[in-house]
């Protein structure tokens, strides 16, 4: 399906390891867009479409999701974002609409291509095929230190730690050192905020960051 060109619409990507707080943050974000009479569509990933759900199940649920090698891992998320960008995002971007995504093309580059080790060129090709010409036009990074992150994740009463989220330290340590490097080599189109901060000292600094692209 081809990608229309966006017009009025905005994509923020909110990127960051697990516990960093990304849901918090979009939801609050949310709500304060939707005050200011924007429309507002939040979406993540994997998901965001009842196909990419279905992906996100077998990623992070699956019984054998343990045995799942680095290539097949990365193809099924961008599976389920080429999904996400058709079905949700281009036609909200078409209609002027603010679109919220929980992790982007970023994730993948990150997580399949940095702390997984594939080799950047197949990972940014398939990327683009994945997105596009749909790209975000700012992308938050809620930075954690590593012990962090997983003393949150830890703390969830909710749901057990999903297959992303038993990774190990030295993983993690990969995944906050690659989006850094990613928000160095294009500070232009991340804002990096740190997240050790309270819930609403981020929730400013993510509003002040994003005021000239917003309002």
């Amino acid at each position: 399906m081809p990608l229309k060109n966006k017009t009025t619409g905005k994509l923020i990507s909110f990127e960051g390891s697990e516990g960093s707080g990304k849901s918090t943050q979009i939801a609050r974000l949310a709500k304060h867009l939707q005050l200011l009479g924007r429309e507002v569509v939040t979406t993540r990933e994997p998901g965001g479409t009842e196909i990419g759900e279905q992906i996100r199940n077998i990623i992070v649920h699956n019984s054998k999701g343990d045995e799942m090698c680095a290539e097949t891992e990365l193809l099924l998320f961008t599976a389920a974002r080429a999904q996400v960008v058709r079905e949700v995002i281009a036609p909200a971007l078409t209609r002027g609409a603010v679109v919220l995504s929980d992790r982007f093309l970023d994730s993948t580059t990150v997580y399949q291509g940095i702390a997984r080790n594939l080799a950047s060129d197949p990972v940014n090709l398939i990327n683009q095929f994945a997105v596009g010409n749909v790209m975000p036009d700012l992308t938050v990074i809620i930075d954690v230190p590593t012990e962090i992150g997983l003393q949150r994740i830890r703390q969830r009463a909710s749901d057990l730690p999903d297959r992303m989220e038993r990774e190990n330290i030295d993983f993690y340590n990969k995944v906050r050192e690659g989006y850094l490097l990613l928000a160095k080599s294009m500070p232009q189109r991340f804002l990096v905020i740190d997240g050790s901060q309270s819930e609403d000292a981020v929730e400013k600094a993510t509003w002040t960051g994003l005021q000239k692209l917003l309002v």
